[in-house]
């Protein structure tokens, strides 16, 4: 293996294999009501080609976005050369207009959501589909059906496998009883979801991890000394042993290569 290829990793049991690292596509299509340190333009049409390339020539093969992030799957559906090549992960439940998130989880925006991001996307499938919480994990779960409805659209083919984005604990847990996938959130300062990462790798369940770089924001050590926070926060999120992949959303070259060279680094094999 290239020094400079991602490893791959199981997702769950789902028959899909994706890169430890996964690209986050919310800064190609969205900069309103983001929670990052500093403010950014969209990127260019050449901009995001050649983000796509690095990110394939360094062996990713992992794609998040979501009707949430603007413009995002659009684009994507404009830009992205070779689709098979690629494993995409989109959403459904959340919608942003206006400068404004609003949620609908029913069966019918969940069908609806769905037959939208394949035409935007330009595919006849999704790899994977997360049901992109407000919040309220174990009601979304327990009432509103959407997990049926995702069911339904394995069972035609149009998406190989379903999960949620979580954010709660106890939504995580619920989750595993149906879901193929959880997204949760793990950095060196947000713990908690440890134990839904421990539940999932018991169960064979996929699990991606959102917001492991905390956002960019810098990390200190004990004596207050700046550290790398990129190689810290990775170190910390593939020690727990059932980690698929992480999702980073650099639309900065050097950002971005510096993340995979991390990545390559302290990755390694997943934990048995």
């Amino acid at each position: 293996m290239n020094r400079s290829t991602l490893p791959m990793r199981p997702l769950g049991d789902t028959g899909i294999e994706v890169s430890c690292l996964g690209l986050g596509t919310v800064k190609i299509g969205r900069n309103l009501g983001v929670k990052y340190p500093q403010g950014f333009s969209l990127p260019d049409d050449a901009s995001v080609r050649n983000i796509l390339a690095l990110c394939k020539d360094a062996g990713m093969n992992l794609i998040d976005t979501a009707p949430a992030y603007g413009s995002s799957e659009e684009r994507l559906g404009q830009l992205l050369e070779h689709r098979h090549d690629w494993v995409i992960c989109s959403k459904v439940g959340e919608e942003f207009q206006n400068g404004e998130s609003s949620f609908d989880f029913s069966p019918a925006h969940v069908r609806h959501s769905l037959e939208r991001s394949l035409k935007l996307l330009r595919t006849d499938y999704l790899d994977l589909v997360l049901v992109h919480s407000d919040g309220n994990d174990e009601d979304i779960i327990r009432n509103s059906d959407c997990f049926d409805a995702l069911i339904r659209a394995k069972e035609a083919g149009l998406i190989r496998a379903f999960g949620m984005s979580t954010k709660t604990v106890a939504g995580g847990f619920l989750a595993l009883e149906q879901a193929d996938v959880v997204m949760v959130t793990l950095n060196p300062t947000a713990t908690d979801d440890a134990a839904v990462v421990a539940e999932a790798h018991a169960r064979h369940k996929g699990v991606l991890i959102k917001k492991a770089l905390n956002s960019g924001h810098v990390m200190t050590d004990a004596d207050g000394a700046a550290i790398d926070p990129v190689r810290a926060s990775l170190e910390f999120v593939f020690s727990h042993a059932g980690v698929s992949s992480v999702i980073i959303g650099s639309i900065t070259p050097e950002h971005l290569l510096h993340n995979i060279g991390c990545a390559v680094e302290v990755a390694g094999a997943p934990q048995s």
